[in-house]
């Protein structure tokens, strides 16, 4: 049975289950309570263990920041009460809001903030620059958080209020002291929302329930995690459903609220729904790549990657990941987000030049491919990424390579990518996957292009004169400057291949009408209602 045809007989009745409550004309209670459908099921809890999207969003329901970002992108207060700036730039001093409280009752306090920044920054890129920069962080008072710098390091405040994977999630010190590289399974945060543990269902649902004791900043407009955060829900319940016809389902039926990520095919008969609106909140979509296992054969081999470039055709992964509209994807992407300050076109001869399988089989025999294994991550519950990857092995196979698809949900390809043994011993070669927009901004927060070896991103590339190049660009006078820099970069990508883009898309929600005060952005619950 086709898709729509399913969607259509199942809409009449209740198919997700008895673990939903039945759909309601009157909402009455059920106003305080969101049931929302997130993109994939919330397999890791920790937000600095893993850059899965979905840990990102369950990490700002739990935990707060000291910034946020608004629409524009700019770094606002959050937790901060303000901060001032000594020795030209080289001594911070952050301080915190009155009546901050984690969700165990304890204040938070400078100490706290000072650790997370310290586990924070032992993985996420931005963090590593800002630590890189820094003689030393304290808590001089329970109030105060103090950086002395090597060098000034305007950006500072811009770090510390990132949206993207691995936010700067302020924990308490207890927790905050677990190494970076280990998985803390305790959630306690003093976000708008507590992470209710006893409910969590792992394939099934995670809880959350407003946190009465948090305090919102009493100024500002909300615009996406910086302003006032107003919880207005009692509870938030995130309900996984991997098929994508039974969710659209649930959403028409009232059996869920909000549905993150709408299936391509079902969009427009979800947008003719009178009771459900299709929208993109986030104007940054997202940037789909192909990462490749640098510590093993035989992407360890440069001229390898570079062979692989040739073979690309954004366009073939954009239809199969957003369908035949243009208006949702654009290809041609580079290194940066389109339609920013450092998109640029240097080098994308590479991508945007004519495709032919038969040379790209020559220079990777040239290269010195011999037929080995490559062992690819499918995902079968995330159907962008279940796209890209079958895009992908279609291609490698095309190029001559021997490729083995072995395929999983996105919560079995989050553990088996961090593990460096060879594929053999359970590791791996490729997997797809996609960043948000927004963490492809700027070379600080872009994640897959650091070349730091072992303390790089799951692929864990060495490519010294990126590193050299990402540096110079922090320490860089002017946006002239900074702008020269990014095309250089970007000409060193396509030389050391620490990734391959394959192309920009957009991300509609799907919500129902009473659905109200949707922020751009991530799905963010603050601020949101349900009108009876």
């Amino acid at each position: 049975m086709r898709r729509r045809d399913f969607l259509k007989a199942a809409a009449a009745t209740s198919i997700v289950g008895p673990s939903l409550a039945a759909p309601s004309l009157v909402l009455g209670a059920e106003t305080r309570v969101m049931k929302f459908t997130p993109q994939a099921d919330l397999s890791v809890i920790d937000p600095i263990w893993t850059t899965a999207t979905v840990t990102r969003n369950h990490a700002f329901l739990v935990f707060d920041t000291l910034y946020g970002q608004d629409n524009d992108y700019r770094a606002t207060p959050q937790m901060a009460e303000g901060a001032t700036t000594e020795n030209d730039g080289k001594l911070w001093k952050i301080v915190l809001r009155p009546g901050l409280k984690f969700h165990d009752g304890s204040a938070v306090l400078a100490k706290d903030c000072v650790a997370s920044i310290q586990r924070w920054g032992k993985r996420d890129a931005f963090g590593q620059a800002l630590l890189a920069a820094t003689d030393e962080l304290s808590a001089p008072d329970d109030k105060t958080i103090q950086f002395r710098l090597k060098r000034p390091f305007p950006l500072l405040p811009d770090a510390l209020g990132k949206c993207t994977a691995y936010p700067a999630s302020i924990m308490p010190e207890r927790i905050a002291k677990i190494d970076a590289f280990t998985q803390i399974t305790e959630m306690v945060g003093s976000g708008p929302y507590k992470f209710v543990a006893s409910e969590r269902l792992v394939g099934t649902r995670a809880v959350y329930e407003r946190f009465a004791d948090y305090k919102p900043r009493e100024n500002g407009t909300p615009q996406w995690t910086s302003g006032p955060k107003i919880a207005n829900f009692d509870r938030v319940e995130w309900i996984t459903i991997p098929d994508t016809s039974t969710a659209a389902s649930a959403l028409q039926t009232g059996e869920i609220d909000w549905l993150e990520q709408p299936a391509p095919d079902l969009q427009p008969l979800l947008a003719k729904d009178k009771t459900v609106t299709v929208a993109i909140k986030d104007p940054t979509g997202a940037i789909a790549i192909m990462r490749m296992n640098q510590l093993v054969p035989p992407f360890d081999n440069p001229a390898i990657r570079r062979a692989l470039l040739g073979a690309v055709d954004q366009e073939d992964y954009m239809v199969a990941v957003a369908g035949s509209d243009k208006e949702m994807w654009k290809t041609g992407v580079g290194v940066f987000l389109p339609g920013s300050p450092l998109e640029n076109d240097a080098g994308m001869a590479v991508l945007n030049g004519p495709r032919d399988l038969e040379k790209v089989k020559r220079e990777l025999k040239a290269a010195g491919y011999n037929g080995e294994k490559i062992v690819i991550l499918g995902v079968t519950d995330l159907a962008n990424l279940k796209a890209e990857g079958d895009v992908g092995s279609d291609m490698l196979m095309k190029c001559g390579m021997n490729v083995d698809y072995q395929t999983m949900d996105w919560g079995t390809v989050v553990a088996r990518r961090a593990k460096k043994e060879t594929p053999e011993q359970g590791g791996w070669n490729i997997f797809f996957t996609g960043w948000g927009g927004i963490d492809m901004l700027n070379p600080i927060g872009h994640l897959s292009l650091r070349g730091n070896g072992l303390n790089a991103w799951f692929g864990w590339p060495t490519a010294p004169k990126l590193e050299e190049l990402r540096q110079a660009w922090i320490e860089a006078p002017d946006p002239a400057t900074q702008k020269k820099l990014a095309a250089e970069i970007q000409k060193q990508v396509f030389i050391d291949v620490p990734y391959i883009p394959l192309g920009q898309y957009y991300l509609p929600v799907a919500f129902k009408k009473y659905v109200t005060g949707v922020l751009t952005g991530f799905p963010i619950f603050w601020n949101v209602k349900k009108e009876a």
